[in-house]
């Protein structure tokens, strides 16, 4: 049975712990998630790009790819850039993958938004802060 496939992709940046933030939770999606073959992409700055890494897929043996972008609000990468390089119309968010064997179901994610657990990360940050001054 086939794999599914996540490619995280990140904004990029000259700083290289940006980077490494996204291969880091790449790697730790991959060692506790072994169902999922895990690459990342980047928009810019960094390589792969989300083209080289959505290359790196076709070759890959899953039957199914979901494009999941780890940043936290919208904007013009996630309504417009990263669309355009899945061939994606503005909103669009269900497509086809073409692989070196045939096609596959491709879906585009919303970046991380208001999801629940921004709060318990945010109050867990303030608490290690706090822990500064006392």
């Amino acid at each position: 049975m086939s794999k599914q496939g996540i490619l995280l992709c990140g904004h990029g940046s000259k700083k290289q712990y940006n980077k490494e933030l996204i291969v880091n939770t790449a790697n730790r999606i991959s060692e506790t998630h072994p169902q999922y073959i895990v690459k990342c992409g980047f928009m810019e700055f960094n390589e792969p790009t989300i083209p080289q890494a959505l290359d790196e897929f076709r070759s890959e043996d899953i039957s199914a790819l979901a494009v999941v972008p780890l940043f936290l609000a919208r904007g013009v990468h996630i309504d417009e850039d990263i669309p355009a390089l899945l061939a994606f119309e503005q909103g669009q968010k269900i497509g086809i993958f073409k692989t070196d064997v045939g096609e596959i179901p491709l879906s585009y994610a919303d970046p991380i938004g208001e999801h629940p657990f921004l709060a318990d990360v945010m109050v867990a940050s303030a608490e290690d802060a706090f822990k500064l001054i006392q």
